[in-house]
Parts: C-alpha cells; sequence; structure tokens
C-alpha cells in the first residue's frame, strides 16, 4: 500500500508552542543572548541586501516549481499539515527545485521561503517528507536566518581578509564558534521535524536515506544506528583529532550522528512531555531568561562530555573532569555576552524573539 492510500494518521496540534520546546539548549542559549543584542536584526537585514535576497526568490520563481494546491499538491498537504501541527498559520513560500541529492532550505530573512529538491520529493515517503518540510518550518520559526547570516558574512570577509594573519585568525575563531552554534541549530530542526511529523520512525528513515540509504529494503536499523556509537568510541587519539579536523567548516552534524542525538532526545522523554501538553508556549517568550538558558547550555555540554566514548574525552575526563571544564567555559562566556549587552538586571529576552524574520542561507551555502 503506497502512503498515498493510507489513512491519515492523527497528529496532535500543539497549539501556541514557542520554538524553545524544541531549540537544542546550546542553540537556544546562544539565541537568547542574540536576540538581546536591540537592533542587531535590523543591522543584519541591512546587511544581507548585499546579497540581494529579492535576487534569491526571482531565482527560485523563475527556475523552480512554487508549490500549492495545484502545483505538486502532495508536497503542498504535507507542508501544511506539518505547519498546522507546529501552530503556524501563515504558510511560507514552498519552491521544489530540480536536483539528483535530497534536500531542503529555509531562504531569506524578510520574507523567508522553503525550498525542497526534487530528489527529496521522489524518494521520500509522505512521513518523511513531511519530516523535512517539518525540519525547515523549525529554522523558520526559531529565527535561525539572521544569525546564519551573520555566519556566511564573517567566512566570506575571512576569505577576504586571508592575507592578514592576525585578522584572519581571530575571524576564524569566530566562525568556528558560530559553525558549532549551527551544528546544534541543525539538531533543533531535526526536533521540530519529529514534532511535525510525529513519527520517530519516519524521522529515522529520513536520515538514513539522507546518509545513501535509497533503498531501506538493503538497510537495517540497528546497524544504522550502531554506525553512530562506533563513529563516537572507535580508535584511538588519532581518530579523535581526525574527527575533530572533519568538524571544522561543517555546519551540519553527521547524518548517523543526527540520528542518535534525535533518538536520545527521544529517550530522555521530552519528546513524550512535549506531545502530552508540557511545552512552553510563545506567549511566555519574553520571560526566557538568559542566565538560565546559559546554565542549561552548559549543562548540555556537561552531559554530552560525560555521555561521550570518544578517546580524547575520556581521556580529558581522567586528566582533571574535562566535562565540567567546558561546561564552566560555556557558562562563563554567556554570562560575559550578557555583561557586553548594557549590564542588564532582569535577564529577560524580547517579546518578539521567536517571531523574527526567519530564514537560513543563500543558494551557495550548505542547506538542511
Amino acid at each position: 500500500m503506497t502512503t498515498e492510500n493510507m489513512p491519515t494518521r492523527r497528529r496532535i496540534v500543539l497549539t501556541g508552542i514557542s520554538s524553545r520546546a524544541w531549540e537544542h539548549p546550546a542553540d537556544r542559549g546562544a539565541l537568547t543572548a542574540l536576540r538581546e543584542l536591540r537592533g542587531f536584526d535590523d543591522v543584519l537585514k541591512a546587511i544581507a541586501g548585499i546579497w540581494n535576497e529579492r535576487a534569491w526568490r526571482l531565482m527560485y520563481l523563475g527556475g523552480s516549481i512554487r508549490v500549492d494546491h495545484r502545483q505538486h499538491p502532495r508536497v503542498h498537504r504535507l507542508f501544511a499539515e506539518a505547519a498546522a501541527t507546529l501552530d503556524i498559520d501563515k504558510l511560507p513560500e514552498l519552491y521544489v527545485e530540480q536536483s539528483p541529492i535530497i534536500n531542503a532550505s529555509c531562504i531569506g530573512m524578510s520574507k523567508p521561503f522553503i525550498t525542497v529538491t526534487s530528489r527529496a520529493v521522489e524518494l521520500l515517503d509522505d512521513e518523511e517528507l513531511r519530516y523535512v518540510l517539518g525540519h525547515e518550518l523549525g529554522h523558520l520559526r526559531s529565527g535561525h536566518a539572521v544569525y546564519r547570516t551573520m555566519m556566511v558574512i564573517l567566512t566570506r570577509l575571512a576569505m577576504n581578509l586571508a592575507w592578514l594573519p592576525v585578522g584572519a585568525i581571530v575571524l576564524r575563531g569566530v566562525i568556528v564558534a558560530l559553525q558549532e552554534w549551527w551544528r546544534k541549530a541543525e539538531l533543533s530542526g531535526d526536533r521540530a521535524g519529529l514534532l511535525a511529523g510525529q513519527d520517530p520512525a519516519a524521522a529515522l528513515r529520513a536520515h538514513m536515506k539522507l546518509a545513501g540509504g535509497g533503498d531501506l529494503a538493503e538497510i537495517d536499523t540497528a546497524a544504522f544506528l550502531e554506525q553512530a556509537s562506533e563513529y563516537d568510541s572507535t580508535g584511538d587519539l588519532r581518530d579523535s583529532l581526525l574527527k575533530l579536523q572533519m568538524l571544522l567548516g561543517l555546519t551540519h552534524p553527521l547524518p548517523v550522528a543526527r540520528a542518535a542525538a534525535l533518538r536520545e532526545w527521544i529517550d530522555s522523554g521530552a519528546y513524550a512531555r512535549i506531545l502530552s501538553g508540557d511545552y512552553p508556549r510563545r506567549d511566555n517568550d519574553k520571560d526566557a531568561s538568559i542566565r538560565q538558558d546559559a546554565k542549561e547550555a552548559a549543562e548540555s555540554y556537561r552531559d554530552s562530555f560525560r555521555r561521550s566514548q570518544d578517546p580524547l574525552v575520556g581521556l580529558l575526563r581522567k586528566l582533571g573532569d574535562g566535562a565540567s571544564g567546558v561546561g564552566d567555559v560555556v557558562g562563563a562566556s554567556a554570562s560575559r555576552v550578557r555583561g557586553w549587552m548594557g549590564n542588564r538586571n532582569d535577564g529577560t529576552t524580547p517579546s518578539n524573539g521567536t517571531n523574527g524574520t526567519n530564514g537560513s542561507p543563500p543558494p551557495d551555502e550548505p542547506a538542511s
């Protein structure tokens, strides 16, 4: 039986849900701090005009298929269902672009739109595609585009200033930090996709297909998850250093790691609590505390270090609780950011934090 002919499975509508519900602690901590910079969004929107957001939309308008009830009606239905589940009342534009790879992205800041490749439409079943579209809607609701644009601008600036050794080193340090944040933002998007589709098996299948498993009859789910464990724990210090080198420059976690991270989030009970109605509401975003978010971000890194089987992390633990040290650095850095932003005492974010303009990288940047 094809998925198009299967009876519709009811999903829980997450009324009034805040993007904070699905944001990874490290992602949420960075977003809360950046949102405290009053007018920062507006400055970046103006800078983004250099790359001409209008040109991006015109490129897709002229070279792709705009999805609606007449064109790609199946995709439109799944898109509308994902948005309704996440309580998004106004659909952004959605385009299907010709491409031989599975991919999707959220583009733009003033008027963001979402794209998905023709290969994704062909290869993903309804539940898997709903998950992927929900992932991009999660990026949109979290407002990731503004800060992703900053990373793009700084990356290009570093390339232009490569002849200045000191300036390039400083910029590269900032870019590495931003890329680490974006990898956590991708995990946030994965959680949003799961909440939009509410089918953990479909989310796992989507990651298997992203990793190269076009025909899942040839892929074993347990073996795929075992890869993640082996990637984390295998080898010695040389492999640990190689993995660090591999991650430098990557804006997305590797597919097996993403699948494992999503599985861990489900196993933590957070997913079930949200479906039961226990989640932060948009109306309460104004009460979000940067101090608390920084604390949770630091704890997430500590917990990651405690659970990691990586040989280098194990050595750091033996040398003196490396997990706590890294976590303390994260927390202290967040506190310094708070001080730079005017020594405010209320520790809250603006009420429009989750309702700002959203999007993702321009077409020549890696997408989700």
